[in-house]
């Protein structure tokens, strides 16, 4: 049985319309419900639902053999999984963002961050050997540089409206993201021929 880490929402929604398109009967796992556990209606498939965050960590730690995950919480936890396959949904960008007229300034050093992402912004100003303070802030980021509290934000964009209608603007893309499939590296040995098979099917 090969076991699923999904998150509840558009992304196990769009999943799971995948695996269907591939011929495994799983639309009952969407019904409401409060369980956690699930499984798909041919029996061969086990769903577990946990906070999006925490998919690679079931993937890592061998609970669940693959998992379907935003591209920006691969980049943040960074754990010891494969990346298998970018999925055709969940389409964005992780971008720096900040008032126009401070675009030169994200260059200097001793400039301020806040984001929810960081880890992928501690990595991403090291590699440019840039010394920064990074706030973590779990929501509203946009209100960072309004207030004062940071130079700039690090966020998920995808239309950039949120954005604009604070008077804020992208600086600069750091990394095109989707939805991934995600594999614990054990189970990809193991059941290598069943999971190079739903690979081909996603």
């Amino acid at each position: 049985m090969i076991t699923f880490a999904l998150a509840k929402g558009r992304l196990a929604e769009k999943a799971v319309a995948l695996l269907e398109a591939a011929g495994i009967p799983c639309k009952n796992i969407l019904e409401p419900t409060r369980k956690l556990e699930l499984f798909s209606s041919c029996g061969g498939y086990r769903f577990i639902f946990v906070k999006p965050s925490d998919v690679p960590t079931y993937v890592e730690h061998g609970i669940a053999d693959l998992g379907v995950c935003g591209g920006d919480t691969v980049a943040e936890e960074n754990a010891n999984i494969y990346l298998l396959k970018e999925l055709p949904f969940g389409v964005c960008r992780l971008s720096l963002c900040g008032f126009p007229k401070d675009r030169e300034k994200l260059k200097e050093q001793d400039i301020t961050i806040a984001t929810k992402y960081t880890g992928v912004a501690k990595r991403h100003f090291e590699k440019r050997e840039q010394n920064v303070k990074i706030i973590k802030l779990n929501g509203s980021v946009e209100l960072g540089p309004i207030i004062g509290l940071s130079d700039f934000i690090l966020d998920i964009v995808e239309t950039g409206k949120t954005l604009k209608e604070n008077g804020l603007d992208v600086i600069e893309d750091i990394q095109d993201i989707s939805a991934c499939l995600v594999g614990n590296k054990v189970s990809f040995k193991v059941n290598n021929k069943e999971i190079k098979k739903l690979i081909s099917a996603f």
